[in-house]
């Protein structure tokens, strides 16, 4: 009766899954098609696939200096909001300091404000004062911390039990020890999810990037892609499988990093040290 009772779930959850899915299906067998077809029937590959849209990109963007690009970009920016919300969210979960609620409410107004209004007095500081234009450094900077991620890892500390911290001090660990040997091994889902949060937002940014570098051996992936659909996609022999190539090429790695780690966003055993 159970088994019987599930099924109208299990369509239900299977249609879902179909509409999800459907867009992104749509994406990849488009930019595979020689000829264009915008029809629902074009979801279809009748007449076979092609992977020339791949080639014509290739042929017109540096595809392995521009990925490249936006490793070190993304990465950068990885590495610095993993680092800073770690000790950032430590501190506002575990250290007791005056001003610390003030603090964190000042963090948490910061993700109201759009980043577009903050470009034009970044550009200024970046660029002009500091001198950082056609450099990696100047793109990686104005995401170097990202509230959001010290959101995170500041909610995933407090929900730690306090013993654990308290037998740390008494046997006379220091604070970043405490934070390494303790704190970073049970918030591991917490540097997942930000990893995860971090990597979609640098590596699809377009506005910043093509501000700060003019110079196409520095651009990223994105801004490449961009300049290749607004200037020479509308000249292909199929300029929307030359458009849809370019957001496979965009949208590939960042599914491929949730599908690799989606398995891991589940929540740690948080009291397992504690006994009793």
């Amino acid at each position: 009766m159970s088994r019987i009772r599930s099924w109208p779930r299990i369509v239900v959850l299977v249609i879902g899954a179909i509409v999800f899915l459907f867009p992104f299906y749509y994406m990849v067998i488009g930019s595979l098609q020689a000829t264009p077809d915008t029809s629902i029937a074009g979801a279809i590959p009748i007449h076979g696939v092609t992977l020339n849209n791949y080639a014509q990109i290739n042929e017109r963007v540096d595809l392995l200096r521009s990925l490249t690009n936006s490793g070190i970009f993304t990465g950068g920016v990885l590495l610095f909001t993993v680092v800073f919300g770690v000790l950032a969210g430590y501190a506002l979960a575990r250290l007791h300091f005056r001003g610390r609620g003030s603090l964190f409410g000042l963090m948490l107004l910061v993700q109201v404000v759009p980043f577009q209004l903050l470009i034009i007095p970044l550009y200024v500081m970046i660029v002009r004062n500091y001198g950082l234009a056609d450099s990696y450094m100047g793109m990686i900077l104005p995401f170097a911390i990202n509230s959001t991620a010290v959101f995170i890892f500041r909610q995933f500390f407090l929900a730690l039990p306090e013993d654990l911290f308290a037998a740390a001090r008494i046997d006379g660990a220091s604070e970043l020890r405490i934070l390494w040997s303790i704190g970073l091994p049970l918030v591991r889902p917490a540097l997942l999810t930000a990893t995860l949060i971090a990597f979609i937002g640098p590596w699809n940014e377009f506005l910043w990037p093509f501000l700060v570098t003019k110079d196409a051996n520095l651009q990223p992936l994105a801004v490449s892609l961009a300049n290749y659909i607004s200037n020479i996609a509308g000249r292909a022999a199929n300029p929307y499988g030359a458009i849809l190539a370019g957001a496979v090429v965009l949208a590939a790695p960042a599914v491929a990093l949730f599908v690799a780690f989606q398995k891991h966003f589940t929540s740690s055993e948080l009291g397992s040290g504690v006994k009793g």
